[in-house]
């Protein structure tokens, strides 16, 4: 994702206190636009990654924290927040996606790897540049 498009994204997202991404990955721009504009952000990814000093880290595994969450063990702590999104998010991790930030009761936002439509029911919102933000409806 170009620059122009983590700004726009961040751009979305600015208005909650916290924010959780999943699947950090290598590029952990939007977290670090969202955190240097004042947002508390988390980030989880399956394997070690390196974030910015102003982002907590979180080694977990969403389909993992989804399975807690149906368990009633909640899904944990990185992701009591305000939102959960995830960038280039896969269509087999948006439903627990979805279900996680349904357990903390929080925005659920996702953009997907281009071609890819959403597999949960969403509302779009279209950002400049061709980059669509879905928000998940609520249950």
């Amino acid at each position: 994702m170009c620059s122009d498009r983590r700004r726009r994204v961040a751009d979305s997202l600015s208005d909650y206190d916290s924010v959780c991404e999943v699947g950090v990955g290598r590029r952990p721009g939007v977290a670090r636009l969202l955190a240097e504009r004042g947002v508390s952000v988390a980030a989880t990814d399956v394997v070690p990654r390196s974030v910015p000093d102003e982002v907590s880290f979180y080694r977990d595994d969403v389909v993992a924290a989804a399975g807690r969450a149906r368990r009633g063990e909640g899904p944990g702590a990185p992701y009591r927040v305000a939102a959960v999104y995830a960038l280039s998010c896969p269509p087999e991790l948006h439903r627990p996606l979805a279900t996680v930030a349904d357990a903390v009761d929080a925005d659920c936002q996702f953009t997907t790897l281009g071609g890819d439509p959403p597999t949960v029911p969403v509302d779009r919102t279209p950002l400049a540049g061709g980059e669509t933000l879905y928000t998940v409806q609520s249950p």
